[in-house]
């Protein structure tokens, strides 16, 4: 416990930063030969959370090497493949304490990790675990069935204050070094200033969060929506009124104040929401270009396996049992992850682009998300 606790203090520093762990084979508990397989990445504060959370389950755990980052982001971006989950199975020894052949990998790895050549290369199987750490010991005890919450990705207050204590605690650390130079009596209201508003943004989610998804317009030129435009406004808005009360509450009305206080929290609300929808696990950022694509399903070749029910983050397809064809229930739901286009065996789902132009599967499989979102890193 305090080992994980100590390690999510320390991500929150980094966390923008890789953080890796020396790939390897953990056991938790007493495993045997029949015990599970969970296949994970080499991220600390992964590693440290399953730890905790399966502290009461007997296994083994492979950390793969995903670079230091974590598993969604691994996968999206190339650094978590099929490659890295064979090579931890082949060089761990893992095939020699079990019987079975069966890993068990995270959901959210379905970007990037394609099990049909795990099986074909060495002949393991790969089941698709629940998105979250937590649901993991539930999974493992009801025959690893997984129920449509533990396939679905949130953004609870948990989540969204984590995130808010990561974007706080960076700037934070720059403001301090920043101001240390010429004015270190405005670190501490400073400090106080960017964790006010970075709870106060990320808490109040659920209340803006429907107007993300709208498309930005361009007047005049510029680019206006609500995450390039409007968010600011109104989160910068709120801040002003607040400092306008607090400075008549303290008696400190010169224009001097105000002037430099509105600055900082101008400032603040920019770093803060510069890539908001990015900061969260439901929506794709602002500057990927994905998120302006669409997902098609093609009725003709779909088989109705489910795959893409198993592995969607969203839950945005229902299965026709009768016909035993998918329905793309939920269209708008979709953030674009790719994960049924990578998993779908008989290639039923692609990107349409903007302007039309469909995306191949294969593209799709071949090339990953590089640091602008732009499908340029060829999958190792």
């Amino acid at each position: 416990m305090l080992s994980y606790i100590l390690t999510w203090l320390v991500t929150r520093c980094v966390w923008l930063f890789p953080l890796p762990e020396k790939p390897r084979l953990l056991k938790i508990g007493n495993p045997d030969r029949s015990s599970p397989v969970l296949v994970t990445c080499n991220w600390r504060l992964t590693i440290r959370e399953l730890l905790y959370r399966l502290r009461n389950e007997h296994l083994y755990l492979l950390a793969a090497n995903s670079r230091g980052i974590n598993v969604w982001c691994a996968a999206a971006g190339g650094h978590f493949t099929h490659h890295d989950v064979i090579s931890i199975v082949k060089t761990s020894g893992i095939e020699g304490l079990v019987d079975h052949r069966t890993l068990v990998l995270p959901q959210l790895a379905a970007t990037g990790v394609e099990p049909g050549q795990i099986k074909e290369k060495i002949g393991w199987k790969v089941v698709w675990g629940p998105v979250s750490a937590r649901d993991i010991p539930e999974f493992l005890a009801e025959g690893r069935e997984k129920t449509d919450r533990m396939r679905r990705v949130g953004f609870g207050l948990g989540q969204r204050m984590s995130v808010a204590v990561g974007w706080a605690t960076e700037l934070s650390i720059l403001a301090c070094l920043l101001f240390a130079f010429f004015n270190r009596g405005a670190i501490l209201p400073l400090i106080a200033l960017i964790f006010g508003m970075s709870c106060a943004l990320f808490g109040a989610f659920p209340l803006y969060e429907r107007f993300l998804g709208r498309p930005t317009r361009t007047w005049a030129g510029v680019a206006f929506g609500f995450e390039q435009g409007g968010v600011q406004l109104v989160l910068w808005g709120l801040y002003t009124v607040g400092l306008i009360v607090l400075a008549g509450i303290i008696g400190d009305k010169t224009a001097l104040f105000l002037f430099h206080w509105s600055l900082a929290g101008l400032v603040v609300t920019l770093f803060l929401t510069f890539d908001l929808a990015g900061s969260t696990p439901v929506y794709k950022s602002i500057e990927h270009e994905e998120r302006a694509f669409s997902v098609v399903l093609d009725e003709e070749k779909c088989k109705g396996t489910g795959i893409c029910l198993e592995v969607c983050p969203r839950g945005c397809f229902d299965l026709d049992g009768v016909h035993r064809k998918i329905i793309f229930a939920r269209p708008d739901d979709c953030e674009q992850c790719a994960a049924c286009i990578v998993q779908c065996p008989f290639d039923a789902l692609s990107f349409v682009s903007d302007r039309g132009e469909r995306i191949s599967p294969e593209t799709t499989r071949k090339y990953k998300l590089n640091l602008m979102g732009k499908r340029q890193v060829r999958a190792s």
